[in-house]
């Protein structure tokens, strides 16, 4: 998995992407940045922890998928940003955090449509 590539062809997806993160399931992260003159809204120790809350989220729904289906993303929608996350595949997550105004449908749509996604 080129991480570089793929978070240079989700950011130019949208320009009300915030930030894109690629991490594996345990945490470790293989690559993220913010857009050039965005402000992050969070210290380095609120995001990890965002990350990481995101991260358990996932294992629980990995864990029901027998019963439900596998998941295919969330979206959370707060005053100031949205954040999608997103299985790359059985070991990496995409966490991608957006301006309020993005079309986080058409978003999740292009980026589900990369063929080396998943």
């Amino acid at each position: 998995m080129d991480s570089k590539r793929m978070y240079n062809d989700i950011m130019n997806m949208d320009p009300k992407i915030r930030l894109v993160t690629i991490c594996n399931n345990d945490g470790k992260i293989m690559y993220s940045d913010h857009r050039e003159g965005v402000k992050n809204l969070l210290s380095p120790e609120e995001s990890k922890e965002s990350l990481e809350m995101a991260l358990d989220s996932w294992k629980i729904r990995t864990k029901l998928g027998p019963k439900i289906g596998k998941g295919k993303y969330v979206l959370a929608e707060y005053e100031k940003i949205k954040r999608i996350t997103i299985p790359l595949n059985d070991k990496h997550l995409l966490y991608i955090t957006t301006e309020v105004e993005c079309d986080h449908s058409r978003l999740i749509d292009r980026i589900q449509s990369l063929e080396y996604i998943f």
